[in-house]
């Protein structure tokens, strides 16, 4: 929905904080040294076939990573953590009340979605690593969920006490 962002891999690092007893700042090497998984999804954009010029947006792949749960149980999210926000690096200039700013593009989970055990933070896609049309160097995986959920070029993880209400989830889809 955003910008594709020009990214240097190697100065590229997540960022976990908010309502959280340990924050953490990790590379992609620091993710790739965790445990691997590695599931097969469908990924569909939620406007596919909404027009006969928008059809086909769907397909079966397989993503590797690292499992969420474990790295967000590992930062200690306070009880009064309901809401795991999710943020790309993309951005665009958004306006709200004729006030224009930046915003990263986000999205969010409730904790209990965002402790699923099949939910991922991909680097690989088909066996190959992530390339940027599909949010290299990482990118959120959501089975079951349509792919607005599924967050590309992921910088940042905050655990919230309410819903983000960012464009993509308070005014959009």
């Amino acid at each position: 929905h955003y910008n594709v962002p020009k990214i240097d891999p190697a100065l590229w690092n997540l960022e976990i904080g908010g309502l959280v007893k340990s924050p953490k700042r990790l590379s992609l090497a620091d993710l790739k040294s965790r445990r691997r998984r590695t599931i097969t999804a469908t990924l569909e954009c939620s406007g596919n076939n909404a027009s006969a010029g928008f059809m086909g947006a769907i397909g079966n792949i397989k993503w590797t990573g690292t499992p969420l749960a474990p790295l967000l149980k590992e930062c200690e999210p306070y009880k009064r953590g309901i809401e795991v926000a999710f943020f790309g690096t993309d951005t665009a200039k958004d306006e709200v009340k004729k006030v224009e700013y930046t915003a990263n593009f986000s999205r969010g989970l409730h904790m209990v979605d965002a402790m699923r055990d099949d939910i991922l933070l991909c680097y690989e896609f088909n066996g190959q690593p992530l390339d940027v049309a599909h949010g290299a160097p990482l990118r959120l995986v959501v089975p079951g969920w349509y792919g607005v959920a599924w967050v590309k070029w992921l910088s940042r993880i905050e655990v919230l006490d309410r819903r983000i209400m960012s464009k993509y989830m308070g005014r959009e889809y």
